[in-house]
């Protein structure tokens, strides 16, 4: 680990890998309310694998801070040359500017590598002023940024709480771009309580797709990551290569089969199959999701074989009824797909914070963000409008 100039009492550090900081460490500063995927053994998993690293355009330059040998903060960070894996697609803006002459890239990029889920955040020792520290290491890449030649730096799925600190993102004019996703919130005690608020067609249509597969024999089932065998794992990744199979050249094949390894040996605590086998059968179908408290993410889908409507029943009913069963509140299904409306997913904004050290740059983006927000606005608007929940009174 690398050691920047900074005042004391402090020091600041820069690391080009999560491994040169222990997981005890790194992990010391997360929370109950931080993402999984802030935690040392997903960013590890996505780092040792080779999935993010140079060779794939993830350059890592995680910041930190210190007082003697105590973190007391980190800022998980890359540095990067194209805009591949992150799922906020500003080609358009990159393109925009070399028509203009001026470049993109290099940025820093603040996320965690293909992993499209909000809470992006730097992360303090629980009992630091984490306001004061933010602001420091803010100002200290801001300063790296202008005095490198790096065109901008890019925060994604950004907590937005965090953005709203003092001294923060927002505080300090970064440019906020709104992203739509889906979300799922549970306020029932039971499936059957939660199809009671669907207009009496899609109430039906759900059943149906709920239990299409019965017909064919098969069976679903949650699997807990702490009780499944490797081979849970293995297939994951198997079925992972399958689905990204059939989109090429727009597939988002951004991890690799020592990712899923990692995972088995080092985050399965977090990790949670949604299974459809046929009886006395291998699988079927299966879903990898991973939980956290009252949150459950939706991550990686495949089939071996089509059977209708066995998607929705996997990757959205199944959890669902796990999540009421288990008294999970929120279940973040993944990025895209407007047929989640259809299953009562609402629309959500996420917003990403954008700033640049070309006057040129922000000029172009803050000239053109209110825009491109509106058509957003109007797109997140248009899809709630189609949720199929029932405003009357309620018929069996």
């Amino acid at each position: 680990m690398r050691e920047l100039p900074y005042k004391n009492p402090y020091t600041l550090k820069y690391a080009s890998s999560i491994t040169e900081f222990s997981a005890a460490q790194w992990n010391s500063l997360v929370t109950d309310e931080t993402i999984p995927f802030l935690e040392w053994e997903w960013l590890a998993a996505l780092e040792c694998s080779g999935s993010a690293s140079p060779e794939t355009g993830w350059n890592p330059f995680h910041i930190s801070l210190w007082k003697k040998d105590t973190l007391l903060a980190a800022a998980p960070l890359y540095l990067k040359n194209h805009s591949d894996g992150e799922f906020v697609w500003d080609y358009f803006w990159a393109e925009a500017a070399a028509s203009m002459g001026r470049p993109w890239y290099p940025k820093l990029v603040g996320t965690v590598p293909a992993t499209p889920a909000e809470g992006y955040r730097f992360l303090f020792a629980p009992e630091e002023d984490a306001a004061a520290l933010n602001a420091k290491l803010l100002d200290v890449l801001e300063n790296l940024c202008r005095k490198s030649g790096i065109q901008g730096m890019h925060f994604l799925f950004t907590d937005p709480a965090w953005a709203a600190w003092p001294g923060s993102l927002l505080e300090r004019s970064y440019s906020g771009w709104k992203h739509s996703r889906f979300v799922w919130e549970n306020t029932t005690a039971s499936f059957e309580e939660y199809l009671s608020g669907f207009n009496k067609n899609q109430r039906k249509n759900i059943r149906k797709e709920y239990h299409r597969h019965k017909e064919q024999g098969i069976e679903l089932d949650m699997v807990e990551g702490n009780s499944a065998d490797r081979v849970y794992f293995d297939r994951a990744f198997e079925l992972y290569c399958r689905t990204n199979d059939k989109f090429i050249p727009w597939d988002a094949r951004w991890v690799n089969g020592d990712f899923f390894r990692l995972i088995e040996q080092h985050f399965r605590h977090r990790t949670i199959f949604s299974e459809a086998r046929r009886k006395q059968a291998e699988t079927t179908a299966l879903a990898m999701m991973f939980r956290k408290g009252d949150r459950l993410w939706g991550r990686y889908w495949g089939t071996y074989e089509t059977v209708k409507d066995l998607h929705f029943a996997v990757c959205y009913y199944a959890p669902m009824d796990y999540c009421i069963q288990e008294g999970i509140r929120y279940f973040d299904p993944g990025i895209g797909s407007p047929h989640k409306i259809r299953r009562g997913f609402r629309a959500a904004f996420d917003t990403s914070y954008h700033s640049f050290f070309d006057p040129v740059l922000e000029t172009l983006f803050r000239t053109n963000i209110d825009a491109v927000n509106c058509y957003e606005e109007e797109n997140i608007t248009a899809l709630n409008a189609g949720l199929p929940f029932y405003r009357g009174p309620k018929t069996p």
